[in-house]
């Protein structure tokens, strides 16, 4: 894996910064316990601020490189001409991993780009040296701009979940499987609590190459609770 020069920040900054609070609290409680003379409770909150720690270096470890690594794994299969969709690209991570590995195909973004999402791609595509092969369009992932059948490959990476109603959410794989070719694939990593239902959106579509997928330790937000699942599927 290459090493990554773009700016692509945190994911959910807030939960770390949650999680290393609760460590510090809980490290607190430990001291006040053990200078009272109270050391099952002292131990208790030790082992509790030692886990939460853990699980904070676990979502930070994913966020900055674990991703990147699966990911990169990911991109290694395509041929390097394809016509690649990123659904939910936010600053790039993906969309430029798989640009890297597309010299004769094109990558394209789409997302609603809020803030300076879109102009932080575009810097993360010139650093990276793929601008040239990177497309951003603005769009709705429940109402994609494109016509049928226009990509080879379809990806999206921690998007589908941001959507907040269910059925919002099968629109969004059904409108990612509308616009790949018969012989295309698609990759979907989120959260695992809600690739069942994308899997059985697909299976409700008639797709028979399908199926889920552990992406393994190296995406852990916290730990294996909090885990990321790849629904795999050929149209």
């Amino acid at each position: 894996m290459s090493r990554r020069r773009g700016s692509y920040g945190f994911d959910a900054p807030w939960a770390v910064a949650g999680l290393l609070f609760g460590a510090i609290g809980l490290a607190a409680l430990a001291v006040v316990s053990f200078a009272v003379d109270i050391p099952a409770a002292g131990l208790a909150f030790l082992v509790g601020a030692l886990y939460t720690l853990a699980s904070a270096v676990s979502h930070l470890y994913t966020t900055r490189r674990g991703r990147f690594a699966v990911w990169a794994e990911e991109v290694r299969r395509f041929h390097g001409d394809e016509r690649l969709l990123d659904l939910g690209s936010r600053r790039g991570a993906v969309l430029l991993a798989a640009a890297e590995r597309l010299a004769d195909g094109l990558a394209t973004g789409v997302d609603a780009w809020r803030g300076d999402a879109e102009a932080v791609t575009r810097a993360n595509a010139e650093a990276e040296g793929v601008s040239d092969r990177v497309r951003l369009v603005s769009g709705d992932l429940r109402d994609l701009p494109f016509d049928d059948e226009t990509f080879d490959v379809v990806v999206s990476n921690q998007a589908l979940h941001r959507i907040r109603d269910a059925e919002g959410r099968a629109r969004a794989v059904r409108e990612g499987y509308r616009v790949l070719r018969p012989g295309g694939l698609m990759l979907l990593a989120d959260v695992k609590h809600t690739t069942p239902a994308y899997e059985a959106t697909l299976r409700d579509l008639g797709v028979v190459d399908v199926r889920r997928r552990d992406a393994g330790w190296r995406f852990w937000y916290g730990g294996p609770w909090s885990g990321t699942e790849i629904v795999e599927a050929r149209k």
